[in-house]
């Protein structure tokens, strides 16, 4: 008789590159921290470059105002070319090559795509091209969106379920700072001394996004070596079942994953509403304060963006201490408070309530997104891909906030991502009332923690047929 693989053979598959069944109890559900290390370090790299593609997109977006000669709203193409690829990719090819495939192809595939996407930008520079830019930002914010569909739940799900939501946040920490480098970067180095006509003003997008490529495919190699340890649907239902005598875990379709459902939403609402207040922050600082120039507003985005930062870091600390339930309920309480003074008030006074808001953004998306997969079991890849399809709210929001700016101004006009974060608010009210015991022993389980005693066994593997109807198969295989 074999027996069932530990973390330790998981982690040696994948040294090995060790291809893996999703159907397959691996080992992996049951690592440690320690041996969770090298990998989330290496993923936590992704989680930086996403956040310097995003922090990009505002610049970018000025910039093509200022060198095409194009709208404000025309310029807001690249954010909806950008945002509108989350919808397609996780629902469709990313979600499925996740899981037919395990992570480490679809980090490849992502930083791919994303290397293709970037190198793109070479031709519609050379074309002065804003429909090839838009079409350019399309499959970079595809090649992201698969990056994201593994990234997100491989962190959530590599290392003990307990420390789950302070790893995706410590590991979005990086995020935040590649949002706060990017538009520091560009403004200082990359388009210092370049304006409007300028013949080099295009030429130094090109540069920089062909320096990109080169980063990302060089990256993919390094993925392909790498020790990425597969975390299959049969491991977290393995695991879910471990913790269930504590946590009341219940094998359920697909359907009645009502948690899941909830949570998308309120992740649709965020996202959107986070990415409509970067977008028009400059605009609010200068209608606020008129004295205060785009360049000055530019800073003080900056600063804005560096609190973002400090408080991803502040709630993973946290987290280690408070029940991130009840982190998620504060900081959404927050955000309504600050944004709700932001719209009533003027000066300096405004401008500080607007930047706390950012402060408190700061943990909300990545702690949605680890508590909306508490539970899910066989279904965490295929849940993960609703959360992250849900970050194409940032392709609505910001049109309908411009389009009040428009008709009204932008201090009212945030009454919109007010809307929007009022709807995110009903899920930790949820949460803390109805979900509230369920999710604490998830963080007190020792799953991963302590040392599990060598089971002598077979290896537990479900055959497809029994994945979709939740039970498990054991079959005896040698090791």
């Amino acid at each position: 008789m074999g027996r069932r693989p530990s973390a330790a053979e998981a982690v040696a598959n994948a040294r090995r590159r060790q291809s893996v069944d999703d159907r397959a109890v691996t080992g992996a559900g049951e690592i440690t921290t320690r041996q969770s290390i090298i990998p989330v370090s290496l993923v936590t790299i992704l989680f930086f470059m996403w956040g310097f593609a995003y922090g990009l997109l505002d610049v970018l977006n000025k910039h093509f105002q200022e060198t095409l000669h194009i709208s404000a709203a025309q310029a807001a193409g690249l954010q909806g070319a950008y945002f509108g690829a989350y919808f397609i990719g996780p629902l469709t090819y990313s979600g499925w090559i996740v899981r037919k495939f395990g992570y480490r192809w679809t980090f490849i595939t992502g930083l791919t795509i994303y290397g293709i996407g970037a190198l793109l930008f070479w031709p519609s520079g050379m074309k002065r091209s804003f429909g090839g830019f838009c079409g350019s930002m399309f499959v970079v914010g595809s090649g992201l969106s698969t990056l994201e569909t593994s990234a997100n739940p491989f962190i959530a799900t590599c290392g003990p379920p307990k420390w789950s939501e302070l790893r995706l946040n410590l590991a979005q920490a990086f995020q935040a700072i590649g949002s706060v480098v990017a538009p520091v970067l560009a403004s200082f180095v990359i388009f210092k001394g370049i304006h409007g006509e300028d013949k080099n003003s295009l030429q130094s997008v090109q540069w920089v996004y062909l320096g990109i490529a080169c980063f990302v495919f060089l990256l993919a190699i390094v993925f392909f070596f790498a020790p990425i340890p597969e975390v299959t649907d049969a491991d977290m239902a393995e695991q879910s079942e471990q913790a269930a005598a504590s946590t009341g875990y219940q094998d359920k379709p697909l359907s009645r994953q009502y948690t899941l459902f909830w949570g998308t939403i309120a992740q649709f609402c965020y996202v959107g509403s986070q990415v409509a207040i970067a977008g028009y922050f400059i605009h609010y600082c200068v209608e606020v304060k008129p004295s205060l120039s785009s360049a000055d507003g530019a800073n003080l985005l900056a600063v804005a963006q560096a609190l973002f930062a400090v408080g991803r870091f502040s709630a993973a600390l946290l987290m280690k201490y408070v029940r991130p339930r009840l982190i998620l309920l504060a900081f959404m309480t927050g955000i309504v408070i600050f944004i709700s003074a932001a719209i009533g008030t003027y000066g300096n006074t405004a401008i500080a309530m607007l930047s706390l808001v950012l402060f408190f953004e700061s943990c909300i998306f990545p702690t949605i997104f680890t508590l909306s997969l508490r539970g899910l079991g066989r279904h965490t890849k295929r849940g993960a891909s609703f959360l992250v399809a849900s970050v194409s709210g940032g392709a609505v929001f910001p049109p309908m906030l411009g389009a009040v700016v428009d008709a009204k101004n932008t201090r009212i006009a945030m009454a919109v991502p007010l809307a929007g974060f009022l709807v995110a608010y009903s899920f930790p009210v949820y949460l803390n009332l109805f979900k509230a015991q369920e999710l604490d022993a998830f963080n007190e389980t020792n799953i991963g923690v302590e040392t599990p005693v060598e089971k002598v066994g077979e290896v537990e593997q479900f055959s497809g047929k029994d994945v979709e109807a939740g039970k498990i198969e054991r079959v005896s295989s040698r090791q």
